[in-house]
């Protein structure tokens, strides 16, 4: 062999590299030179070998390893060897490129590399050398084997239905026990008679859903699993394994493509009410405007295995946005992980996705969740990821759709193992599933499977395929179903006669027959029954019927949880700015000698929240100090770089506040995930800006505005944005607060713009206190962190509970004088009270909207009650006006001056429309701040 190059020298070249230095170890002499010379001038004795980042095993000094033994061996025995090792090493890295994976029998591009490593070449060895006893290199048990076995036992494990993607793994323990697993049985399980018949009746059961649906509903779109029925076997067969395996709870994600079929076959939801859900409800007026269509809805329930183990399973509700409910599964599942607190919690619940295959290659999302996986805030302990691979996606093929060779590209990213398998072997598609399982209960990471099949129909049944894949659907169309084919290779090999296979399929057929009659003779369309659980004690539905809560905490108890958070860490050398900004200025609150600000006013809603044996979990791409350096959650020793969380100590269980990766959607949507499983907490999203928010517009307009409408699904989801224009430019001003209060509607959301530190306080409180579950989106602040003006004296935090409107009841203001309102939200609050003051304006009122939806019209109408002289309302704002909260106002702040006798004129006073949100430049910012303040008052 050549000498090694430094692209040889990699992760996925390891194994031949360890089989060579065994050899080597054994006798120096019995590898080539320059080998020789490598390994001699690497070696170190008794510790690890070394090379570019490769880690090898330490020399032992009984001998080779792996049974070779071959000192004394001739030159040409050297060469031989080294060419049986190159060749399997081969089968394991690129053995994958032989497999038959196509069910429809089109041969794979030929691919000269494969032949150029002797996996196709018929000559590359010669009768005598197939002869000859070989080191096997782990293929087997013996020392030595005849070639031809080798070679056999690699082409059936790597070359035949099934092939593997894993000699990219860089972990050496998961490699190896891949190897051994996969090898030793030849990627093949020998089922029992029994076994294969519960094959069967799955692959029946999918194919007789898909038939039943086909004839009564011949109209309707259903996104059919016809082509990959095989998934409902194997998703079986996962549960049956991972139930002895530890497996508890399972929460599953997937597209429509093949849904109904797992929620019937799987999740055993009634087919009648599946078919009464394809009819629609008996009076559509019950409906209006809310619930979903059929295969976008969810379901849980209780599941006991063959073998008695019980698993709870879900189907997580999802829009059509392919691949966006993964992040949301990934996130339910670290709740449910968190609640359990144990040990092998991580074991017990189970993440299971289901992809397609042009989503999977396609969107963003994949790769920005894939990431995830292995972060301390985010790991679930490894997903199951079944690829529904149909070859095509709607009418686009994969010469179109992505440039890896694979679907699966993008998971290269993570070290585990890729399974492509073909859909019409169920015996290898449900073996590949138990290797899967196996793994992932194992190692706690993910494992991808690629089930290549094919799509019976177009996108959906309406759809006409042959428009523009006539030679596939040609095809297609001439294909035995995967249950007949497994049933005539069962009755070939005497398994499952003809006659008991017939018995199944009209079972089953009566079964769904059965259903169907029962889906007419009564109504069985129903809402999902969503307030179970951890959820019993709380509810949706509309906020003015949720009175304000109490949020208010004793001053002796704020002080108390303050103590420890105004100190600095034994031992700790603090950034100065820290030091000062943040810990002496705590002592000075705790002194009475300042007043409490906005990041200890935030802090300390946290601290109760925790007190009280409620969870925290706030995560963002800078969370743990804040974009503005406010926060300083986590402090960092200047001269060790050793990190301290002092509002963990208070409920280290119950507390994270942690960075997150730079990702908006897979990061908001898992937060949203956890949110749906963990409702008695604060889990908040903070974003850099609040700019970056529509990063997850998917995320905000499918999920958090339209859950409870559409799902019956509610979250306490809280999105902190900042939010202001302080002029840094269009895409650090604007958290696009018009995009929320255009979404809201049915109190489906709270839209709030706090100004002080006890407002946040208590409005964060208020999230956990009341019974009410809303999602929360917050307009925090920038430079109103430091403002003196924003900080609160002890006795704000002490009572009362977050005020929707702030009035000016109690200032020095004389209501009978004022003649002009200026109803205003945010920052721009304090730029006019400072310029009222300046020009000592007596007749003008301010008014903060604290509450932005639901609108707080019962303070709204007591405000202008107060004013008799009242003339003119005005919105003032900051952003333009073709954004903010002007257009969202109009009509119901025109609506209640209506009402009011004295018949007040509305304005708008902000910048003019715009189609970006701000200018770049600070000294044309603070022209058109300076514009805007003065027009309020002119």
């Amino acid at each position: 062999m050549a000498a090694p190059s430094d692209s040889f020298l990699t992760g996925a070249n390891i194994d031949f590299i360890e089989a060579l230095y065994s050899r080597f170890l054994a006798d120096p002499q019995a590898v080539e030179p320059s080998w020789r010379e490598l390994f001699s001038t690497l070696q170190r004795d008794g510790k690890p070998l070394v090379i570019d980042g490769l880690v090898l095993p330490p020399p032992k000094r009984n001998g080779a390893t792996n049974g070779t033994h071959v000192n004394g061996k001739s030159a040409e025995d050297m060469g031989l060897q080294s060419k049986v090792d190159q060749t399997i090493i081969s089968f394991r890295l690129r053995g994958h490129l032989l497999a038959q994976l196509d069910p429809l029998g089109v041969p794979r591009p030929p691919l000269d590399h494969v032949a150029d490593l002797g996996l196709t070449n018929p000559n590359h060895f010669s009768e005598a050398e197939l002869n000859t006893a070989v080191s096997p290199l782990d293929t087997f048990d013996e020392a030595r084997v005849p070639l031809k076995r080798v070679l056999e036992r690699m082409r059936r494990t790597y070359g035949t239905h099934i092939g593997v993607e894993f000699g990219q793994i860089y972990n050496s323990e998961r490699r190896r026990w891949l190897m051994r697993r996969m090898e030793y049985s030849e990627n093949t399980t020998q089922f029992t008679s029994e076994e294969q018949t519960r094959i069967l009746r799955k692959l029946t059961e999918a194919e007789l859903f898909e038939t039943t649906m086909h004839t009564k509903f011949p109209a309707q779109k259903r996104f059919s699993a016809e082509g990959g029925e095989v998934q409902v076997a194997m998703i079986q067969e996962f549960l049956e394994l991972g139930g002895s395996l530890g497996v508890k709870e399972v929460v599953f994600g997937m597209a429509h493509r093949g849904r109904l079929n797992v929620l019937a076959n799987i999740l055993g939801k009634p087919a009648e009410e599946i078919f009464a859900e394809v009819v629609g409800p008996s009076d559509p007026r019950a409906y209006l405007n809310r619930h979903d269509v059929k295969y976008h809805m969810g379901y849980s329930r209780d599941l006991t295995t063959l073998a008695g183990h019980k698993i709870h399973l879900t189907m997580a509700f999802n829009p059509s946005h392919l691949g966006f409910v993964h992040p949301v599964v990934e996130g339910r599942v670290r709740a449910k992980q968190d609640r359990l607190g144990s040990a092998d919690a991580k074991k017990a619940v189970v993440p299971f996705v289901i992809h397609g295959d042009a989503a999977f290659s396609g969107q963003g999302l994949v790769p920005e969740t894939l990431n995830l996986s292995g972060l301390d805030a985010y790991d679930t302990g490894g997903t199951i990821h079944l690829i529904i691979n149909n070859q095509i996606g709607y009418t686009t093929g994969a010469d179109q759709g992505r440039t890896p060779l694979y679907c699966t590209g993008q998971a290269a990213m993570l070290d585990i193992p890729i399974f492509h398998v073909n859909g019409d072997d169920p015996e290898a598609c449900v073996h590949v599933m138990r290797v899967a399982t196996e793994f992932r209960q194992k190692f706690n990471t993910d494992v991808v499977i690629d089930l290549v099949c094919y799509r019976k129909y177009g996108h959906n049944e309406g759809d006409e395929p042959r428009f523009t894949q006539p030679k596939m659907y040609e095809l297609i169309t001439n294909r035995k179903t995967v249950r007949a084919l497994y049933a005539e290779e069962l009755a070939t090999r005497s398994r499952v006669t003809a006659e008991a296979s017939r018995k199944i399929y009209d079972e089953v057929a009566t079964q769904f027959s059965d259903a169907f009659t029962r889906s007419k003779s009564q109504s069985l369309v129903k809402d999902p029954d969503h307030l179970q659980g951890i959820w019993k004690k709380f509810r949706g539905g509309a906020d003015k019927d949720t009175p304000q809560e109490e949020t208010g905490v004793s001053t002796s108890t704020l002080k108390r949880l303050l103590e420890p958070l105004a100190k600095t860490p034994e031992g700790f050398v603090l950034h100065p700015n820290v030091q000062k900004g943040v810990i002496d200025k705590r002592q000075k609150m705790l002194k009475d000698e300042e007043n409490v600000d906005w990041g200890t006013g935030e802090t300390l809603a946290y601290a109760t929240i925790l007190e009280a044996g409620s969870r925290i979990r706030i995560t963002g791409q800078d969370t743990e100090r804040g974009t503005f350096a406010h926060r300083q959650a986590v402090l960092h020793d200047q001269k060790t770089g050793k990190q301290a969380f002092p509002l963990g100590a208070i409920n280290p269980k119950l507390a994270t506040i942690v960075n997150s990766p730079l990702s908006e959607m897979a990061c908001m949507a898992f937060e949203y995930g956890y949110s749906l499983d963990c409702p008695d907490a604060i889990i908040a999203w903070e974003a850099q800006f609040g700019d970056f928010a529509n990063n997850a517009q998917v995320m905000i307009d499918q999920f958090l505005a339209a859950s409870e409408d559409k799902w019956k699904r509610m979250s306490a989801l809280t999105l902190l944005l900042p939010h202001g224009y302080e002029g840094a430019g269009p895409e650090h001003s604007s958290a696009r607060l018009e995009r929320f209060l255009e979404l809201a509607a049915e109190d489906n959301i709270q839209v709030c713009y706090p100004t002080n530190s006890a407002q946040i306080f208590h409005l964060l409180r208020r999230q956990v206190v009341r019974p009410i579950r809303k999602p929360l989106v917050v307009m925090t602040p920038k430079s109103l962190l430091r403002l003196p003006e924003a900080s609160s004296p002890w006795s704000d935090f002490a009572t009362g509970t977050f005020k929707r409107v702030i009035s000016e009841v109690d200032s020095k203001i004389d209501a009978r004088k004022v003649t002009r309102l200026l109803l205003c939200s945010g920052k721009v609050y304090f730029d006019l009270v400072k310029q009222r003051d300046s020009s000592k304006n007596g007749t003008t009122a301010i008014v903060r909207m604290e509450q932005l939806y639901p609108l707080p019209e019962t303070e709204l109408k007591n405000v202008l009650a107060t004013y008799s002289a009242l003339k003119e309302v005005f919105w003032v704002q900051e952003e333009p006006k073709n954004s903010g909260a002007w257009r969202y106002l109009i009509e119901p702040l025109m609506n209640l001056l209506d009402e009011n006798t004295r018949k007040a004129k509305l304005k708008y006073v902000g910048r003019p429309e715009s189609a970006s949100p701000a200018t770049g430049f600070l000294s044309t910012h603070q022209y058109e701040q300076k514009l805007l303040v003065e027009e309020a008052f002119s």
